[in-house]
């Protein structure tokens, strides 16, 4: 009997990590060839980990809620090819935080082999002053920088904070949005963002109450003799990232009322959401359209398009076209910030806001949405959308978007304000269609007709959208939608 290493396969280029959130096979199960063994949840989705080979589960080697490196054996399983040298004594990994340096666990023996092959007389080493003081600190600081005993951190979070000389206690403060509380690298590159900024302006504000003198010819306010007792004491370095939390109102709960838990998904959707107010200063603007012409085309081929493909023509693949249209017009609603720089994105990639039967959200990305005709955009939202709703997103389905559509008007809602979704710079609510009254303009003159009416509502990050940019863009989208050609073809 063999002995089959199961591994946490890779789930997207940045994903690095993953936790474990129910096994659905224990020890002594038989498992089928492509069964899920265990569910896992990422920052970015949560999905099923299948066996590829068929047989019988005998160790499991995490347990729930651990934080498990892409890669890492996860589990041993029996099966029924005959057994080899290798497989035999299966390699069993320990979790993250009790695994040892390659140093630490190598065996002696091959120590011993090391040291006698090597040469009986090396040549002295040149002397440095004070190399041998440098290697001991960077040997010290490596096996104790990042020592948490109530907080685990990802090795490249590790490597980041290790080069931008980030000790454990002020990884330790650093809020995370990642599971329970975790430090993800976003977090930490966010952090950095922040502090970079804030240094230069202590460094200056320092010197200038340190320099300032005790007393004024010309004070600009009445001061108290004798209040002046010693320089300004330097603020600490952990300080600052306390300094941007706003308080938290008090909250008073009585003994009828219910208090309930956010999942990890509503925890990650806040955190989301707060950043993204905390980051980008929302602006909104609103656009009426007349979509009668698309109503009515719609209306036409509806019952022809799900006879012939088999899925359903909703309104959402035709405002994501028109969306893909405005995008190629005003290329500059298409990007994302860094710092200081605009990143000018070449790929069209539209996220689609998704509700979910939990009551959360969920955002999956339609890729090159600019390549796709109607058709094919049709397919893929149809697709993303069924398996958001029965969870099988993948992580790759949600990262990229590019710019973001929500449909505020399957809840029945005519306008809404949407929060961004980041690192993107603009996000589109399109409301509920409903039959007005509205004033046409005819060869005979204007005339009032019931007209199938919308209204667009674009949130755009003010830092690098202007107003003239934002109206125009959701304008232009209106004008995609009102100039629908009834007799088109698809």
């Amino acid at each position: 009997m063999a002995k089959y290493q199961l591994l946490l396969p890779k789930m997207g280029e940045s994903v690095a990590e993953a936790t474990i959130i129910k096994w659905t096979k224990n020890p002594g199960d038989h498992i089928d060839a492509d069964e899920a063994v265990m569910e896992i949840a990422t920052d970015k989705v949560d999905s099923d980990v299948p066996s590829p080979v068929a047989g019988k589960l005998i160790e499991q080697l995490y347990k729930e809620n651990d934080v498990v490196q892409v890669g890492s054996v996860i589990a041993i399983i029996e099966t029924n090819e005959p057994a080899s040298n290798e497989t035999e004594t299966p390699t069993v990994v320990k979790p993250v935080e009790e695994q040892k340096t390659p140093e630490e666990s190598a065996p002696a023996h091959v120590a011993e082999i090391v040291q006698n092959k090597q040469p009986s007389v090396l040549p002295e080493p040149l002397a440095i002053p004070g190399l041998d003081q440098l290697e001991k600190k960077n040997i010290a600081t490596d096996a104790s920088s990042f020592k948490s005993e109530g907080r685990f951190y990802s090795p490249l979070v590790k490597n980041i904070a290790g080069q931008e000389g980030i000790t454990t206690e002020e990884l330790d403060k650093i809020p995370g949005s990642g599971s329970d509380g975790r430090l993800t690298k976003d977090d930490l590159l966010n952090y950095l963002q922040h502090k970079q900024k804030s240094s230069p302006a202590q460094k200056v504000e320092e010197p200038l109450k340190q320099q300032a003198p005790v007393t004024f010819s010309a004070p600009v306010a009445p001061v108290a003799a004798n209040t002046y007792t010693h320089p300004p004491v330097a603020t600490p370095a952990a300080e600052p990232a306390k300094a941007i939390e706003a308080p938290k109102p008090a909250v008073s709960v009585s003994g009828t009322d219910e208090v309930i838990e956010m999942d990890r998904m509503r925890r990650l959707i806040a955190d989301h959401m707060v950043m993204s107010k905390h980051t980008s200063p929302h602006v909104t603007s609103f656009v009426e359209a007349d979509v009668t012409n698309l109503v009515l085309w719609r209306d036409k081929v509806k019952g022809s398009f799900e006879k012939r493909e088999g899925e359903k023509i909703t309104f959402t693949p035709i405002f994501i076209e028109a969306v893909v249209k405005a995008i190629k017009d005003f290329p500059m609603i298409n990007i994302t910030v860094n710092g200081t720089q605009i990143i000018k994105k070449a790929a069209i990639n539209i996220s689609m806001a998704t509700a979910l039967p939990s009551g959360n959200l969920i955002v999956p990305v339609i890729k090159k949405a600019d390549e796709l005709n109607l058709l094919g955009i049709t397919k893929a939202v149809n697709d993303l959308a069924n398996r958001a709703r029965i969870g099988k997103l993948q992580p790759d389905d949600v990262k990229d978007g590019t710019f973001t559509i929500t449909n505020v008007g399957s809840f029945g809602n005519v306008m809404g304000t949407p929060i961004i979704n980041q690192p993107q710079v603009a996000i589109l609510a399109v409301g509920a269609i409903r039959k007005k009254p509205a004033v046409i303009e005819t060869k005979e003159g204007d005339m009032i007709a019931i007209r199938h009416m919308m209204f667009l509502s674009l949130s755009y990050d003010h830092r690098v959208v202007d107003g003239a940019l934002g109206g125009s863009f959701v304008r232009r989208v209106a004008d995609y939608l009102e100039q629908w050609d009834p007799n088109r073809a698809i």
